[in-house]
């Protein structure tokens, strides 16, 4: 299913058919960071690759279900809770080598476009802000769909990916390795896998 409309190929050019299903989805939502992760991969020593998350975040998303050009996500991820499964991996993360978690305690995104590719594929773009760096940033989502919990919540899913050079938000260390390269690649892949619950509609 398409959160987004799909043109009618059987009505004139200027207009749209809307689901009323879809339709039904557009609203306001806070993702849920308990069913929620924010995650990236990243090569370790020309060999392996290192995933973690961010254990802290934050978001809304403003879904339109007629006009995907409506529709926008803001999140706020806690850099200092930043998660690798090794204590001391995560210590040098946070430390002024790498994200400055003191100095630059979130790393932020803000949509500024959506657009549907096809089917239940999208993509958001926005800016990006590691440190003190703002940078555009597209994400190619999947919608996974919609349903009702069993607390009453209307939720809806998205999971996706986008791929970024590290180096421009000025994450520059590293380390060069005796048989050649480097300990960490500058290329990292961003992980977003969202649930989000539909915020109640106000009372007339």
């Amino acid at each position: 299913m398409a959160l987004f409309n799909r043109k009618n190929n059987d009505a004139p050019a200027t207009t749209v058919a809307v689901d009323p299903a879809l339709a039904a989805l557009t609203g306001d939502y806070a993702i849920d960071p308990a069913h929620s992760s924010i995650g990236f991969t990243v090569r370790h020593a020309m060999v392996t690759n290192v995933r973690g998350s961010f254990g802290e975040h934050e978001g809304s998303l403003k879904l339109d279900g007629a006009d995907p050009a409506n529709s926008a996500a803001s999140i706020d991820v806690k850099i200092a809770s930043v998660d690798t499964g090794i204590a001391d991996r995560d210590g040098h993360l946070v430390s002024g080598d790498f994200f400055d978690a003191e100095k630059f305690p979130l790393m932020t995104f803000r949509s500024t476009a959506a657009e549907q590719l096809g089917g239940d594929k999208y993509r958001v773009t926005g800016d990006l802000t590691i440190k003190d760096v703002t940078r555009p940033l597209a994400i190619d989502l999947e919608f996974n769909g919609s349903a009702t919990d069993v607390y009453g919540n209307e939720r809806v899913g998205f999971e996706g990916t986008a791929d970024i050079l590290r180096s421009d938000w000025g994450l520059t260390w590293n380390a060069a390795l005796e048989t050649g390269g480097v300990m960490v690649s500058d290329k990292v892949k961003l992980n977003f896998d969202i649930s989000a619950i539909k915020a109640a509609a106000p009372q007339a």
